[in-house]
């Protein structure tokens, strides 16, 4: 059980201890929630303690994970109302309940990336809205973009997060209600069109209905997902990969990955998502896994095409 421990300027810490059973690099494992270097929910410090900070149905928490190479256990330390819920949770969140043993490589490059990151594990943050809105965001722009707006936005009109938060550089997103109240010209300063911030402002609308869908299975979440207009599979995906640890669910629609997982699999810098999903068969169940450790394979094809254009539509 969680127990509390003096910190910082007398803030009150909740601690546990989780041991994930194997080697959890705490940089692979959490680094798919961190949107961009100047993510104001996220912080990753020169220590190796990571930092987030969460809307949790208990209300805002900040949640500082460290891991002990030496002893194979992870410790969290949090502050707020959100404190237990995410302490509760941390076990998902560095993926103890993942199961790595169930992945067998098929292709070379994939088995090599697999042996020289043991670390890799999926994590699930039991968080729906926080994974779908910047991932609504990122919806057909730069990742730069997406990743001005998210920090504008959350900078805005979300909280300072509770305890010491990382030298109180961090910020807990808005909730649902903030959301629906971010009047048009402020998504248009942050660079977000309509078609974007209407998707969000649908989605909050029914956000306790989304955030459901954690006792769900992936593949029902991403169904009651894709109910709302402007979220596709694209987006869906993105979402469970996060909130689920869904290893199966593999990206669509991606402007890069297929042309990565063709090279790296097949040699075929050309290859668009049916041929993707062809090469990426054989890991039936494990499809996101091994799309992954394509990524982290370092074999990626030169680029030979100018970048995305990129139009800052706050400029206008």
């Amino acid at each position: 059980m969680p127990s509390g421990v003096p910190r910082q300027g007398g803030a009150a810490a909740r601690t546990r201890v989780v041991v994930p059973g194997g080697p959890v690099d705490l940089g692979l494992v959490l680094g798919p929630l961190r949107r961009g270097p100047w993510d104001p929910t996220y912080r990753a410090l020169p220590d190796g303690s990571v930092w987030r900070a969460s809307l949790t149905p208990a209300g805002p928490g900040t949640l500082r994970v460290t891991a002990s190479a030496c002893a194979g256990a992870v410790r969290g330390e949090a502050w707020g109302p959100g404190a237990d819920w995410l302490l509760d949770r941390l076990p998902d969140l560095v993926g103890r309940a993942d199961d790595p043993g169930a992945f067998v490589p098929r292709h070379h490059a994939v088995a090599l990336a697999r042996h020289r990151r043991p670390g890799l594990r999926l994590t699930r943050t039991g968080l729906v809205l926080e994974s779908l809105v910047p991932s609504v965001l990122e919806q057909k722009v730069t990742t730069d973009e997406a990743y001005r707006a998210w920090r504008l936005l959350v900078r805005k009109f979300g909280r300072p997060a509770p305890g010491p938060a990382a030298g109180g550089r961090l910020w807990v997103m808005p909730s649902p209600a903030e959301w629906a109240l971010v009047p048009s010209w402020e998504w248009h300063r942050a660079g977000v069109d309509d078609k974007r911030a209407s998707t969000v402002l649908r989605a909050v609308r029914v956000a306790a209905r989304l955030e459901e869908t954690v006792g769900m299975s992936p593949e029902a979440a991403r169904a009651r997902l894709e109910v709302v207009p402007g979220i596709g599979p694209w987006t869906s995906a993105e979402t469970v990969q996060r909130s689920h640890g869904a290893a199966d669910a593999v990206t669509v629609g991606d402007l890069h990955l297929p042309g990565i997982v063709g090279w790296v699999l097949a040699g075929d810098r050309d290859a668009d998502d049916s041929v993707m999903l062809e090469l990426l068969a054989p890991y039936a169940g494990q499809r996101h896994r091994a799309a992954r450790l394509v990524l982290l394979s370092g074999n990626g094809p030169a680029r030979r095409a100018p970048r995305m254009y990129r139009a800052d539509i706050g400029r206008l």
